[in-house]
């Protein structure tokens, strides 16, 4: 079992986990206090395809293989590089956890 980032910016793309991947925990990132973005932890339990909806047009669907996706052995290191996108020098950047 592995853990994966999936991040989504609204207007522009969203990615969706697919089967065999468990959302864990959803993170709204801010910039100067303006949502972003937003990531998703999800758990990995088998080798799957993230769906990746472009929102812009002309709208499109691309799936794509977690193969491709940074692994993380453990929740605590996938909570690590997400944390290293939120510090930028002195930029006004946070991460909010969803509930």
């Amino acid at each position: 079992m592995s853990y994966v980032l999936l991040g989504s910016r609204p207007g522009r793309y969203r990615s969706e986990p697919g089967e065999g991947m468990s959302v864990i925990e959803h993170w709204d990132y801010l910039f100067c206090g303006r949502h972003r973005a937003s990531y998703l932890i999800a758990e990995l339990r088998a080798e799957s395809r993230v769906r990746v909806v472009d929102e812009e047009d002309p709208a499109s669907i691309n799936l794509v293989s977690t193969r491709f996706l940074e692994k993380f052995d453990t929740l605590e290191a996938a909570r690590a590089s997400l944390n290293a996108l939120a510090r930028f020098g002195q930029m006004d950047i946070r991460l909010e956890r969803r509930s």
